[in-house]
């Protein structure tokens, strides 16, 4: 097998104590660095927002987070035809720079109407709304940059070391917002994430610079430099198309169902048992505090090994296993302690293994479907899902009044996922072996 970052055979293999433990080869240590950091500092400064967010979410009363999510929904249908617009016009490289300094200015703005209106309770659901599109959009486009410059073969041993990084992040963001929300208040924390949102984008810049300077083969710069053409809904057409890609949205949906049902329960229970909207925010963030922890350790010595020995297909089925269970358990047992397990688990295990092998499955395909087919997947289909499943959720509660129900049904749902998550693992292997896992440029 030839080399993957332009070097010798004798030099592809791992270096120093820390290479060796994470199997990181010769040459590579520096993009992986940038990667790592590219994710902290993205997913800090998304996280040290997103206890505010949710607690937003429960304060519009808990009976109404299906017109939140529908709302989410359609601002995402609206945001897909100008990505799609500027995916199809800029250099393919440049697409996130572009994104992330777009959203850096919304969050200046948002900053100034936290400012001069604390208080204005449509600006608080403007930016639940916004927050929940910019989270998918900007983190689909970091993992483009990711699927794009390292071949498949890389990104079986790195995208879960890289994927860390947000897991640190995303424990050190709400820590973050907890010692300077007092101090610099909601506007100072909106301004702090811009700000690290764009130090996120040079984080990308020196990705690709490393790239340029070892290129794989069929990898020449300037097909980086090429915009990737279409029209603002190339994307959504790319994934009709494909069987493969209908594949991945099937999943996209799974996984967004599941994660609403139990999102609403947590709602529920949450404002049963904490009534004080302080302490929500303290409960949401301790929560999402030991998810990234766990997260972490998983993403740093377990995921890159089980994707290395046993393949993509392991990472996509044993969350959606885990999940089905814990659906049955709430059944039974509908406390907010078992929620509480059940969140944790479901949200660690997406961190630590679903994702990194969702975004693998990209590895093997074109740079259209890296940007604009994946991108409709991480957002429009997901976003599409979470609004008709809260709907659903909100209709099974309303007839039943038991929500036992619903969680049986989202255990259904969740042993779908995990079917559909085999067979993407075998399709993944399918392509892998046709068109080699080297050259991104398949």
């Amino acid at each position: 097998m030839p080399p993957t970052s332009g070097t010798s055979p004798s030099h592809d293999r791992p270096t120093g104590r820390l290479a060796r433990l994470f199997d990181v080869r010769h040459g590579e240590t520096g993009a992986v660095a940038a990667g790592f950091a590219m994710f902290f500092l993205l997913f800090a400064g998304y996280f040290m927002l997103r206890p505010v967010r949710e607690t937003m979410g429960i304060a519009g009363g808990v009976d109404n987070l299906q017109w939140l999510f529908t709302a989410t929904f359609f601002a995402t249908l609206a945001a897909m035809p100008l990505f799609g617009w500027l995916a199809g016009r800029a250099q393919r490289r440049r697409i996130l720079y572009w994104v992330y300094g777009f959203f850096a200015a919304n969050l200046a703005l948002f900053g100034a109407g936290f400012v001069v209106a604390p208080d204005n309770v449509w600006i608080a659901r403007t930016f639940y709304v916004w927050l929940s599109v910019f989270n998918m959009i900007a983190i689909s486009v970091a993992w483009s940059v990711l699927v794009d410059v390292f071949s498949a073969a890389q990104g079986k041993r790195l995208f879960a070391l890289m994927a860390a990084g947000a897991s640190l992040g995303g424990l050190t963001g709400p820590l973050l917002g907890i010692a300077l929300v007092g101090p610099i208040g909601h506007a100072g924390l909106l301004f702090l994430s811009a700000a690290l949102l764009l130090a996120s984008a040079a984080m990308a810049w020196a990705i690709h610079r490393w790239r340029d300077r070892n290129p794989m083969p069929a990898d020449a710069a300037t097909q980086r430099q090429r915009p990737l053409g279409g029209h603002p809904f190339a994307g959504a057409v790319d994934v009709l198309r494909s069987p493969y890609l209908l594949g991945i949205a099937l999943f996209m949906l799974f996984l967004a169902s599941v994660s609403t049902f139990l999102y609403f329960e947590q709602a529920r229970l949450v404002e049963a048992a904490f009534p004080d909207p302080t302490d929500q925010t303290r409960v949401f963030g301790l929560i999402d505090a030991i998810v990234q922890a766990l997260s972490i350790l998983a993403q740093l010595f377990v995921t890159g090994r089980i994707a290395g020995r046993l393949g993509v297909g392991v990472l996509l089925v044993l969350v959606p296993l885990i999940t089905a269970a814990g659906f049955l358990w709430l059944a039974f047992a509908p406390t907010f302690a078992v929620l509480a397990v059940v969140m944790v688990a479901r949200r660690a295990g997406e961190y630590g293994f679903v994702r990194p092998g969702r975004e693998m499955l990209y590895s093997v395909l074109a740079p259209d479907a890296k940007y604009r087919a994946k991108n409709f997947n991480d957002t429009v289909v997901y976003r599409g899902a979470d609004a008709v499943s809260g709907w659903v959720k909100a209709g099974i509660d309303s007839v039943t009044q038991h929500p036992a129900i619903a969680m049986l049904i989202g255990a259904g749902i969740a042993a779908g996922w995990a079917l559909n998550g085999l067979m993407l693992g075998r399709a993944h292997r399918r392509i892998e072996h046709d068109v080699g896992v080297e050259s991104p440029s398949h």
